[in-house]
């Protein structure tokens, strides 16, 4: 009885360290990890105010949105993430699918957070992260770079200070360029100050040497002050660009635009509203969710790729695993629970070394993604991930066939045999062997088949037919022992294989002597062997 208890007690202990991944390291944390990760979390959030009132712009929402979207992550994929790199919150894609799906209204793009959470907590009950293995990274690299082309000239409009503009990309690029004229120049001078400032700090921190520990005080110091004046770069600029708003607004004289009052204090805990009250009526959560539409699948499955890809990237230079599903709930718990403090759909911020260069075929669903996200987003994704399946697809509808010209036609396919490939395979098979003027027997090579269908089978049964139609063979060799055992379970009539080329070869002459021998003497049929195996 206590052993069973005892096994009990470890299955609950391994269930429960595997749905909350803090049970696994909090144990082992120590003191030094803890200085690390203050100077880190204080890094972050500089970091984070500036970028959050920037992407709340970028999905159309008051600014307040961003920072309230920025801290619900922390706290939840503290106890159920399985990355120890991945931070949750506002990201440049997501805002920009925001700024789409949401209609810029707040009231929709909370709801699209807690609907998102939804739908990734079932899909992390049901085990559905192996979804991500049908999304290529050319896919993910394509809507990316297309989101960073729409993002950046995005920013376009409001660094020259150009106000309604159209959102869609096109209608955009347009409005902007013609109506440069409309330029606020104090705007876009503080903007490009802002910008070379900021790349200027960039290059610095590219090249702050690396300090050892013996040596002296200030001048770790120094190196401490500007590592984290570089590091934390974005949080300056905005402070400083803040305060010369503010000179200008002591003098009584404002040229810049500014984002307005933002509410002070944290927002209420309340579950979002499931209809919105507009001057024309009350939309329904039906309406609600029907104009969404494509969103409820866009937004939690591009925030589990965001998410999963940057864990990934980490995960191999620093040697852990992490777990899709337990991401899938991890995100879901944090979309659920920032809804009802007035958040938005967040991820994890998304590293360009997660994608490695590709080449070869997977230049055209990047470029399909890419070119079509400038029409819709949710076009783009979905063009893209069918253009992979098309891709990965072809080669098993169209396997590479290898023809060689013996006596005999020796044929074999360059891969697995499966329904969609039978039809070509006959085709190849039809023109190689069975057009005039000769006509040929034929060795079928099955070596690299390893599994076979109904389909397969049928196919194969009515080219046997064929051949034995035009008093030829065709002949078998190398399958596998358990696609042997379903082709002799079918009994197909004129089945025949060869445990090798040589003996196969040496069949067909005698059975060519032999028909040329009764040919000869009396015309009758050439006698063709009958269904069986020779061993």
């Amino acid at each position: 009885m206590a052993e069973r208890d005892q096994e009990w007690q470890g299955l609950c202990c391994r269930a429960a360290k595997k749905r909350l991944p803090v049970l696994r390291w909090l144990p082992k944390y120590s003191l030094q990890w803890l200085q690390l990760d203050f100077v880190a979390g204080l890094t972050v959030g500089l970091t984070v105010v500036p970028q959050a009132l920037a992407y709340a712009a970028v999905a159309g929402l008051p600014v307040q949105y961003g920072l309230y979207s920025s801290f619900m992550g922390c706290f939840v994929y503290c106890f159920l993430g399985t990355s120890k790199d991945v931070t949750l919150g506002p990201t440049a894609i997501m805002s920009l699918l925001v700024s789409s799906y949401a209609f810029h209204d707040p009231t929709y793009a909370i709801l699209l957070a807690f609907l998102s959470g939804c739908i990734q907590l079932a899909m992390g009950l049901l085990h559905l992260g192996f979804l991500l293995d049908f999304i290529s990274y050319p896919v993910i690299k394509g809507f990316t770079s297309a989101a960073a082309v729409t993002i950046g000239f995005n920013q376009v409009k409001t660094l020259l200070g150009l106000q309604n503009i159209p959102r869609q990309f096109v209608l955009q690029v347009y409005y902007t360029f013609r109506r440069i004229g409309e330029t606020r120049i104090w705007d876009a001078i503080l903007g490009v100050f802002c910008l070379i400032f900021l790349v200027g700090l960039q290059q610095m921190k590219k090249g702050i040497p690396r300090i050892h520990q013996m040596e002296r005080l200030y001048v770790r110091a120094s190196h401490l002050i500007v590592w984290t004046a570089t590091t934390a770069r974005n949080a300056l600029v905005v402070l400083f660009a803040g305060l010369v708003a503010y000179s200008f607004q002591v003098t009584g004289f404002q040229p810049f635009t500014l984002t307005g009052a933002t509410p002070q204090g944290l927002p209420p805990f309340q579950p979002p509203m499931f209809s919105k009250v507009t001057p024309n009526g009350t939309i329904s959560f039906q309406e609600m969710v029907q104009a969404m539409g494509a969103g409820l699948a866009v937004v939690p499955l591009m925030g589990l790729l965001e998410t999963v890809a940057i864990a990934k990237a980490f995960a191999s230079q620093h040697n852990y695993q992490i777990d899709p599903n337990q991401e899938l709930l991890a995100m879901g718990f944090t979309n659920l629970l920032g809804s009802f403090v007035l958040s938005y759909p967040v991820t994890g911020s998304f590293g360009r070394t997660a994608l490695n260069a590709q080449t070869g075929l997977d230049l055209v669903p990047l470029c399909v993604t890419f070119l079509l996200c400038f029409w819709e987003v949710q076009y783009g994704i979905i063009a893209g991930v069918l253009v992979s399946g098309i891709l990965l697809l072809y080669p098993l509808a169209r396997p590479q066939i290898k023809v060689l010209e013996h006596e005999a036609l020796f044929i074999q396919p360059a891969s697995g045999l499966y329904f969609p490939a039978i039809e070509f395979l006959r085709d190849t098979v039809q023109k190689q062997a069975l057009s005039e003027p000769r006509l040929r027997s034929v060795i079928l090579d099955c070596t690299h088949v390893s599994s076979i269908d109904y389909t397969v089978v049928l196919g194969l049964s009515e080219l046997l037919h064929e051949f034995q139609r035009r008093r030829l063979s065709l002949a078998f060799v190398g399958l596998q022992s358990h696609v042997l055992q379903v082709l002799l379970a079918a009994d197909l009539e004129g089945f025949y294989n060869f445990p090798s080329l040589k003996d196969a070869e040496k069949s067909i002459e005698e059975e060519l002597c032999n028909a040329s021998d009764i040919l000869f003497n009396d015309g009758s049929e050439s006698i063709l062997p009958t269904s069986g195996i020779i061993q």
